[in-house]
């Protein structure tokens, strides 16, 4: 049976707002959270950015709730030996933390200077970085002189008991193979059949799916409508151009164009149950093990009532 969790836009909301919608989201029933990681929101009208890693310490002491990242880049901006420690001191806070990983936007990871290599050289760090990653996170010493990466002598003591799962964020065909390679799981955006097929093909076995969608609840539907137009027009932003571009003021250029119509046709906007339960059934359809959802925009109580009292009971069964 497919799970349903909350999505917590980092991007949105700063980091004590998200820690109440945790609350909510577990008071509503949501079962377990995802939390976005970046340096940058994707434009300025979002607005926020906190440190994630203190975000979740917080969220471990107010809920119960397991809380994945969606997703961390383990390349570029944080070298991969930190984020292992990161991942393992999450999880000795929060009981079922997952390291959710991806090959990264430009958005964050030049931030330091340093070079946004190519699609193909991205996700061979990728799958140095996991590597790293389980090494350290096993629980021994380790030296490392790869093609990316070097460490030496490093060791992290503060461990939970079990090793923290790391699920692959994928997009692409090549990614979604890296991801059936080395990953736990994998996590993706839409509720494509192909990629799972190939994903499972690729390693992934049976190996769970995670996907995330946006919505935005509201009682009058044209104005939720203009919400998304105002705070997430960079969710039309096609293909390979969201993970070049460099600062939020060219998400903003790029997202000119994103008409009204386009993002109303991607995002579940309005007050009718039914579109809802809709747009995530098709997700448990697709095979997905877990969907999160994230509510964009102003009305979060609203919302998390709405979902626990009309959206969540029909997804139950």
């Amino acid at each position: 049976m497919t799970e349903y969790g909350y999505f917590l836009a980092a991007e949105e909301h700063g980091p004590r707002e998200l820690v109440e919608q945790a609350r909510m989201a577990e008071q509503a029933g949501f079962t377990s959270l995802w939390i976005s990681d970046h340096f940058h929101p994707w434009t300025g009208d979002q607005g926020e950015s906190p440190f994630v890693w203190s975000v979740i310490g917080a969220i471990s002491e107010a809920t119960s709730l397991p809380v994945q990242t969606a997703v961390t880049c383990p390349t570029v901006r944080i070298h991969p030996a930190i984020i292992a420690q990161a991942a393992a001191t999450s999880a000795l806070l929060n009981d079922g933390f997952r390291l959710g990983v991806g090959s990264g936007e430009a958005l964050n990871e030049h931030v330091l200077g340093d070079r946004w290599p190519p699609a193909p050289v991205r996700l061979e760090m990728l799958e140095e970085a996991v590597t790293v990653i389980r090494r350290l996170l096993s629980g021994e010493e380790i030296t490392h002189y790869g093609k990316h990466y070097t460490v030496e002598n490093a060791r992290i003591y503060s461990l939970p008991d079990q090793p923290v799962p790391i699920d692959v964020s994928a997009f692409g065909p090549a990614a979604v193979e890296v991801a059936g390679r080395i990953g736990d799981g994998l996590i993706t955006m839409m509720p494509d059949t192909a990629a799972i097929e190939r994903f499972r093909k690729s390693g992934g076995g049976q190996k769970p799916v995670r996907g995330g969608t946006k919505v935005c609840y509201g009682p009058n539907r044209q104005e939720a409508i203009r919400t998304v137009r105002r705070l997430w027009p960079n969710i039309v932003i096609p293909g390979e151009l969201a993970q070049v571009l460099p600062s939020p003021a060219h998400f903003e250029q790029a997202a000119e164009q994103a008409t009204e119509s386009a993002l109303a046709d991607a995002v579940v906007c309005g007050d009718d149950p039914d579109q809802h339960v809709a747009a995530l059934k098709a997700y448990e359809d697709a095979g997905f093990d877990s969907v999160y959802v994230n509510q964009i925009g102003p009305h979060q109580q609203a919302f998390f009532d709405f979902y626990r009292s009309k959206v969540l009971p029909q997804l139950a069964g």
